[in-house]
Formats: structure tokens, sequence, C-alpha cells
């Protein structure tokens, strides 16, 4: 019996001789900083444990042998070392330090910023949308850009027109004259060319988009007072891409696309068409269309050339050409002579110089131009309104980079003239003006861990004057999981004709801006956002983020109505403002991703003492996208997106609504895909719970719209890539 239990010991002794432990601590390369949350796994003992706050990770009952460990870390190159067990005394404690991965980095530097860096490396809270994220968006709207920028958190877009589809974009709750929308960096859709141009800009040409959010006047001019939209196109790589896209939809909508791109030896070239088209569509049943009769044309050319590796240049234009009808589907229809229509023919011209000449590699040259041509004719029962307008914009920047810091400086100059030959004449809406500006931005290194941006413009404006803006940006990574950010500025907007409510009445009985009666209207706001990012095993990841904003607007441009029924703008004594939280939380485990979103947006304006609560704004908007996807196999995605009550201009409430929808693609090789969208499947539908309009059908008179008026919409197609 002793000699048994003796035997039994000495098993059990051995055995734990056998049991080895692993003991590291993780850094990181640049900063010598302990990494929480990194994963370190055996596979072949499919073993694992997560570092500490301190950077340290200790794996247990280890057996002998050789054994194969991998580190890896979000954002970080995975590091694989071989050890042999029982580890020797100098392997008993050892330090690894991970290299960040540059490999996506590379493929989204900003722009929007005026800087070279990425985004993890900018001091400017700088939101975008690239790569797989938008080719799902853009299968579910292949014909214009609203799907894609309204899934975001603290932007919605906010349709204008019932009949005509027309829609704005709102930045934190503010109208959407104070959004910018750029291309490429040049402003192409401002004044009276920002009609329908959210309708009309297809996303399957973008290479990702960027948006800023706050006052961004420093950067780009006035106008950018609740931030600004920059659509960044695709450019020729060394391998060549051609795909085609077919896309139907229930609703009898058509979009036919196809893009070409390629590098050749000094030279290249990239171009973009699309056909789109939609019959006039009324899931209601009520006699007016929720989605107009529309037929669009769009040609894309670009052509660029690589003179030498210090020298390159690119020039391009779009023309989009589209007649579009909304209203009484019998007139549509041609079932009736008379009834209730809006028709909007537009033909739009915009060219593109971008060069740039690199005199070292820390000093740079960039010339950008534009010029624009925009007519646009519109027409209801009894009334017509048609102008042009011709605008330019042009800049010469000077950047340089030294060790610790960045400057950016440059001039530009914006002209816009806009004639109308329609309408009434003794409202004539004519105007020219100009404006001359001057900036300087400096990005600096304070340490390894602090970068501060600061930036400084002067604006002059033909009609009202000079305008000094500052504006700065700070960012502080305490470590490499966390990163704070803070910044603000002062904007200006100058008063213009083209808002979403002179767009509701189609121009009818505007009276003309008096610029000696009017003033700019001037901006403070300020943001603070905190983002965190955690390996909590080696499958599950988190990355979360939190803003905080305030925007004040004094002296606020509005549109009155008359005593004789005419509309005039004023300027009551008074400011807007917006303030608010915006939160995101995305999960991944394995093939699942979870997005949830966030967004509280209380804005008031503030009139002779009053505070009231701005029209047409969700106070609490949720955005869910949950994801399952098999790399270059397939995915499909669930989303869900809430939208709190909203007060109406004629002061009553529009009821919460949810709009949930269920999105798939498959890959059949590596040329053909397929994909199918159920858009809205609740078929949430201001139709089923509200009305749009007053009156008859034969002279309605419309309400706000602040939910969907299609409805349930089902579409699909494939897209080959060669």
């Amino acid at each position: 019996m002793k000699y048994t239990f003796l035997m039994l010991v000495l098993f059990v002794y051995s055995t734990t001789l056998a049991q080895n432990t692993f003991k590291a601590t993780i850094q990181e390369a640049e900063t010598n900083e302990p990494l929480y949350g990194v994963s370190v796994f055996i596979e072949e003992l499919n073993k694992g444990a997560v570092t500490d706050m301190d950077g340290a990770v200790q794996i247990q009952n280890i057996p002998n042998g050789q054994f194969k460990i991998e580190i890896r870390y979000v954002g970080f190159q995975t590091l694989e070392i071989t050890r042999t067990f029982p580890l020797g005394n100098n392997q008993l404690n050892e330090i690894f330090q991970l290299e960040e991965s540059h490999e996506e980095m590379d493929e989204i530097i900003l722009t929007s910023t005026r800087s070279s860096r990425t985004f993890q490396d900018t001091p400017t809270r700088l939101e975008f949308i690239a790569g797989e994220e938008l080719s799902e968006k853009g299968n579910m709207k292949p014909g214009d850009i609203r799907m894609l920028l309204n899934e975001s958190t603290g932007i919605q877009t906010q349709q204008t027109s019932a009949t005509s589809y027309n829609s704005s974009i709102r930045i934190q709750g503010l109208d959407g004259k104070y959004t910018q929308l750029l291309r490429d960096g040049l402003p192409l859709y401002s004044g009276y060319s920002g009609g329908l141009s959210l309708m009309q800009i297809a996303p399957l040409d973008l290479k990702q988009v960027e948006v800023i959010k706050g006052s961004s006047s420093t950067l780009y001019g006035g106008g950018a007072i609740a931030g600004l939209v920059n659509l960044i196109s695709k450019t020729p790589q060394e391998e060549r891409e051609l795909s085609f896209m077919a896309n139907a939809t229930s609703a009898l909508g058509l979009d036919l696309s196809g893009f070409y791109s390629e590098k050749y030896e000094n030279t290249g070239a990239t171009v973009f068409a699309s056909y789109n088209t939609s019959t006039p569509y009324d899931p209601a049943d009520i006699g007016l269309t929720a989605i107009p009769k529309f037929d669009r044309f769009t040609i894309n050319p670009k052509f660029y050339v690589y003179l030498n590796d210090q020298t390159n240049f690119n020039l391009g234009f779009n023309y989009v050409t589209e007649k579009r009808l909304g209203g009484s589907i019998d007139f549509i229809e041609n079932t009736t002579e008379s009834g209730y229509f809006e028709e909007n023919i537009t033909n739009r011209l915009s060219t593109q110089l971008l060069g740039r000449h690199n005199f070292s590699e820390k000093l740079s040259l960039e010339v950008k131009n534009s010029i624009s041509f925009f007519d646009r004719k519109i027409e209801i029962p009894d009334y017509n309104f048609a102008g042009k307008q011709i605008s330019s914009f042009s800049e010469l920047n000077l950047s340089a980079v030294e060790k610790n810091t960045e400057w950016v400086a440059g001039l530009n100059l914006w002209t816009e003239n806009f004639d109308q030959y329609r309408g009434d004449p003794n409202q004539d809406l004519s105007y020219s003006n100009y404006t001359v500006g001057m900036f300087v931005q400096n990005i600096w290194d304070i340490q390894e861990n602090i970068v501060l941006e600061t930036g400084l413009r002067g604006d002059y404006q033909s009609d009202y004057g000079f305008y000094i803006l500052p504006r700065f940006s700070v960012m502080y990574k305490p470590s490499s999981q966390f990163t704070l950010r803070a910044g603000g500025g002062l904007g200006y907007k100058t008063p213009t004709l083209f808002t979403e409510d002179v767009e509701r009445l189609q121009f009818q009985n505007i009276m003309p801006l008096s610029v000696d009666d009017t003033d700019a209207e001037r901006s403070i706001g300020f943001n603070i956002d905190g983002n965190y990012k955690w390996s909590i095993t080696e499958d599950l990841n988190l990355s979360t983020n939190v803003l905080l904003f305030y925007t004040r607007i004094d002296d606020p441009l509005l549109l009155n109505s008359t005593s004789n029924m005419f509309y005039e703008f004023t300027q009551p004594n008074g400011h807007l403002d917006t303030k608010g939280i915006e939160a995101n939380m995305r999960w991944s485990y394995k093939d699942f991703k979870l997005f949830v979103g966030y967004t509280l947006a209380d804005v008031d304006k503030h009139y002779d003492g009053q505070r009231e609560q701005y029209p047409l704004v969700a106070t609490h908007r949720l955005n869910n996208v949950l994801m399952y996807e098999k790399h270059d196999n397939f995915w499909v995605g669930l989303e869900g997106y809430y939208y709190s009550p909203q007060k109406l201009n004629d002061g009553t409430t529009g009821q919460s609504y949810w709009i949930v929808g269920l999105m798939t693609e498959k890959k059949l090789g590596d040329t053909f895909s397929i994909f199918l969208n159920f858009e809205n499947f609740l078929d949430a539908r201001q139709t089923r719970f509200d009305t749009i309009y007053t009156g008859t059908l034969e002279d309605p008179q419309f309400r706000d719209i602040y939910a969907p008026v299609d409805g349930f919409v089902i579409n699909g197609g494939f897209k080959i890539k060669l």
C-alpha cells in the first residue's frame, strides 16, 4: 500500500514539473508603453490570455515541448514566436514590442483636414466611410448618397419636398444651409446648384467619404458652420479596375452604372457613367408620388498626368442631366389633363483641376480650380421659375513638413453669379459676388502623445465685408487604447436665398435679399470626444467613441411671410444653438460585427427672450447594425434606426418611428456578386400614421415631411468587377 501511494505521489510530482508557465510584457514599439488587452494565444493547445493594464500576460499549464505563440492586437502587426518548454532563465519574463500596422492606414489618408496624416494621427475629429462599408451602403441606394449619409450618427437627411423627393443634409440638427458639401475638396454644390444635389450624386465612384462635424469655416471658408462632407473620388491604381452594377427596385426604379480606372506609365484615367430612372410610385394610394418619375444620366471622366516623381496633375469634368416630375399620379401617367405637379429639369456641368509639385520631401505646392455651370427649371401649376448659376473656385496652397510640425498656408477665390430668367420679374433674385480668402494651419507634435492643431483664416466677402476665423484642435493619447480630442472655432454664413424653406415654396413669392438690411450669421462651436478600443479576448473586440458638441449661431436668417402673402428674410434679435451627445459602440466577434449609435440633439431658437424647440429635429436617434460576414464570400446585415417625435413648423408634433432593413450580398467567384436588400420592411411611412398635405388633391398644401414616404422597398441586382 505504501509502495502504491509513493508511486502516485511521484507521478503527480513529475506531471506538475512538466507544466510550464509563459510570462511576458507587451509594449508599443514607438513609445514603450504597455498595451492593455493584447491577445496571446497558443493555437495547438487552445490556450490563451490577454494582457492587463501593465501589459503583463501569463499562460499556465503548458506541457513540455515546442509551441508557436501568436501575439495579436487590433491596429498592430501580429507577432509570432516559437518557444521550447521548459524555458531558459533568460526567457522567464520576456518583453515584446508590437509595431503599428500601416496596411489599412495607407488607404485612409485624410484630405479634408488639409494634412497628409492618417485619421489616428489627426487632432481634428473626422469620421470616414470607406472600403467595404462604402460598398455595402452603395448597394442600398446606388443612385444617390442619401442612404450613405443618413445612417451615420449625428447626420439626418431631411426631405424638403413631398413630391420631388428633394433632400438636404442636417448635421447635429442644424439646417442644410449650414453644411458644406465638397467633391475632392472643391465646392461644386454651393448656392443654387445645391438644389437636388443629394439626389444627383451617385456613390459608386467614391473612394471614401469624410465628415467633419462642427465649425469648419477656417478650413474651407464660410458655410461650414454645422460641418462639412467631402466626397473623395477613386484614383487610378497600378491594377486596372473595370466594374459594372445593375440594380432594380420594387418601386420600378432602375440603376445602371460602370466605372473604369487604369494607370499607365506616365498617365492614368478614370471614367464613371450611370443611368438612373424611376416610374411614379404611390405606395399609399393617395394619388401623389412618393417617388417621382425621373430620368438621369451622369458622365464623369478624369485624366491624370504624372510628369515625374515630383509633379502630377489631373483634369476632369462632371456632367449630369435630369428630368424629374412628381405630383398627381393621374396627371403624370397622362390619364388626366390637369392636376398638381412639380417638374424639375436640371443640367449640371463642372470642371476639376488638381495639380501638385513637390519641391522636396518636406515642401510641396498644390493648385486647385473648378468651374461650375448649373441650370435648373422648376414648374408647378400656374408658376415656373428658372435660373442659371456660374461659379468658380481657385486655390493655391503651400505645405511644409518638419520633424515635429506641419504647416499649410494658402489663398483662394470664390466667384458666384446667379441669373434668374423665369419667374416674377418684380421679385428678381439675381445676384453676383466674390470672396477672397487667406488661411494658415499648423500641426505640432508637442510630445509623443500630445498634438496641437491651430488655424486662422481671413475672408473678404464683396457684399458683407471681412471676417477673421480662428480654430484649434488638440489630441491627447494617454495610452494606445485611449484617445482624447477637443476642438473649437468660429464660423460665418453670408445670407443666401437657397435654403430648405425656399425649396419647399419652389421659389414662389420670395422677396430678394437686401444686403443693407442683413448681416452674415456668425457662429462659435466646441466639441470634445474620447475614443477607447479594447481587445477583450482574441476574438472579441470593442471600440467606443463619445462626442459632446455645442454650436451657437447669432443673427440667424429666417424666412417669414408678410401681410401680402409674400416671403422675406429677416434677422430677429436672438440666436440658435445645438448641443448634445453622439455615442458610438462597435463590437466584433469572429465573423459578427455590431454597431450601436445614439444621438442626442437639443436644438433651440432663442428670440426676444423666448425659447422654442427647433422644428424637424429628432431629439433622440438610434442607429443599430448587426452584420455577419464571411470575407470574400457573403455577408448579411440587419439594421434598425429609431427617430423620436419631431416638432413641426405648423406647431404639431410628428410621431416616433423605426426603420428596419435587411441587406445581403453573395460573391460568386472573383468577379461576380449579387445583392438583395429589404429596406424599411416594417413599412414605416408618414402616410400610414399622419398626413403629408391638407386641402385638395388639385391644390395640396404640403406639410413637413419628417418620416419616409416611400415605405417598404425591395432592391437587388448584380455587380461585375473585371
